[in-house]
């Protein structure tokens, strides 16, 4: 489990523009709550907080002037055309507690190469100690067949963590490949030894041979 300080600084001003300002010198607004403490407004910076972000449910300590706080990411909210980080939420944990979090899943193993692989969901809801998230949990797809799925009793929980998860939702699905259906074109065959002409060859060939007769009749 991944456990990370970062320090953080109060903020005293509120609001989109102020959050503009936090933002533009390389600071991300935060809340810091729960455990009935009273909501605290910090920012902290940018770059050290993305780089805790890359690795699932990092604990991050937010060290403060007056003391530091053990946290758990809640929510975190990006631009939706920059994926920048915009505003984070974190929820206050204490040591030895248990926490439900979600977990991503690594589906691993040979499986029929004649069947299309479908992840219905990436990851699982587990409860487990705050301070022994797992990174990820293991499926295992050997042998599995087309038309076969694995379900979320099938991932392999380590000692101490408890799905909450449906048993029974499906994680990964391999489906059957569906038939091809070829398409024929039908082309005519040419009259040997001469080529058959364009439709618009032939009226324009009609409308000619027409008007030589009326010359003629002349």
């Amino acid at each position: 489990m991944a456990e990370i300080s970062i320090k953080g600084a109060r903020r005293t001003e509120f609001g989109k523009g102020a959050s503009r300002r936090s933002r533009r010198d390389g600071l991300i607004p935060a809340v810091i709550y729960g455990h009935g403490e009273k909501p605290q407004h910090v920012a902290l910076p940018t770059r050290e907080l993305g780089i805790a972000l890359k690795t699932s449910n990092v604990l991050i300590d937010v060290v403060l002037d007056d003391h530091t706080e053990l946290t758990l990411p809640k929510s975190v909210s990006r631009d939706p055309l920059t994926g920048l980080l915009e505003h984070i939420d974190l929820v206050i944990v204490r040591r030895g507690e248990r926490v439900v979090v979600s977990v991503p899943v690594h589906a691993e193993g040979k499986y029929d190469q004649d069947g299309v692989l479908e992840h219905t969901n990436n990851s699982i809801e587990v409860e487990t100690d705050v301070t022994n998230i797992p990174a990820f949990l293991v499926l295992s797809m050997e042998g599995m067949i087309a038309g076969e799925s694995k379900v979320a009793s099938d991932v392999v929980l380590p000692e101490g963590v408890k799905l909450i998860s449906d048993p029974k939702m499906t994680v990964v699905h391999l489906s059957v490949k569906s038939a091809e259906v070829e398409e024929v074109a039908v082309v005519a065959a040419p009259v040997e030894g001469a080529a058959a002409p364009a439709e618009g060859d032939a009226a324009a060939a009609a409308a000619t041979a027409g008007g030589d007769d009326k010359k003629d009749k002349k």
